[in-house]
């Protein structure tokens, strides 16, 4: 298993809507899986993400997280197509 510093972590942590968060994007790069398979296995274990384990961004939210993110990619199959899930530190562990 590879060691991660803690530092490139905490950066990753977001205050949304009063929860301390990660984005699935983030999640899906420490894991080292695509963030379209994370989301996959997300939604076939629904049970396990109560409402405040895990909660879907509002566009407005998203909107605001923007200048956040690097340039966007060109080509096709490069953006997303849904509004980003983030995971509450109980959503995080639920996903290990």
């Amino acid at each position: 298993m590879e060691l991660i510093p803690i530092d490139p972590i905490a950066q990753k942590i977001l205050l949304i809507r009063g929860h301390r968060v990660m984005l699935d994007s983030d999640l899906a790069e420490l894991y080292k899986v695509p963030t379209k398979r994370l989301n996959e296995q997300v939604r076939r274990n629904t049970r396990r993400f109560p409402p405040d384990f895990m909660l879907q961004l509002t566009p407005e939210e998203f909107d605001s997280l923007r200048p956040h993110f690097a340039t966007l990619k060109t080509g096709r199959g490069q953006h997303r197509k849904y509004l980003p899930y983030a995971f509450t530190e109980q959503g995080v562990a639920m996903l290990l």
